[in-house]
């Protein structure tokens, strides 16, 4: 079993469920899914950048990315309708968990002048989204095969109704928020 699934169980229920008085099991948030989002303005004179933030992409998350279009054309962007500007990849299940405990435990204190997540990236729904600036946080990533640096787009989705339930979740699930 996964590492974190495992302690979401043992440990997050039970806490959750006495910080916050649910009746049962089933009212505890749990993480539903993690999307992970590429933007790539350059790909749109060159499709090869698009190619390989796939290939780094799938290398990171172990499935295989979805690559996004633009839905319209903006002439002051050079960008026509339904041109290649991105790639992203939805995480659920024991996926989800695997690319979680690498991103805490891994690839955070990996970057560069590390003092935490911000507290204030929480839509409002108990949804946290984040930005890092650089894929070679990622174990998987071989610094010498990369052609530029490319930043992505973390979004955690959970069924908490509120941020604050959320970002207790995901402070007892080891998410490094700054003090």
């Amino acid at each position: 079993m996964v590492r974190f699934k495992e302690k979401y169980r043992s440990e997050v229920i039970p806490a959750l469920m006495k910080r916050f008085g649910y009746a049962n099991t089933m009212m505890v948030p749990k993480l539903s899914k993690i999307v992970i989002n590429m933007g790539l303005s350059e790909a749109k004179d060159d499709i090869k950048i698009l190619e390989n933030a796939m290939k780094e992409l799938s290398a990171i998350t172990g499935q295989k990315p979805r690559m996004a279009r633009s839905k319209k054309a903006i002439a002051n962007f050079k960008l026509r309708a339904g041109q290649p500007i991105g790639c992203k990849v939805t995480l659920r299940g024991d996926r989800m968990y695997e690319f979680y405990d690498r991103l805490v435990t891994i690839a955070a204190p990996r970057i560069r002048d590390f003092r935490g997540l911000p507290t204030n990236s929480f839509d409002g729904r108990g949804n946290y989204t984040f930005g890092l600036t650089e894929q070679v946080v990622f174990p998987e990533i071989d610094y010498d095969d990369v052609d530029s640096i490319k930043g992505m787009d973390i979004t955690l989705v959970t069924t908490a109704p509120t941020d604050e339930e959320a970002m207790e979740l995901l402070k007892l699930m080891a998410m490094p928020f700054r003090r």
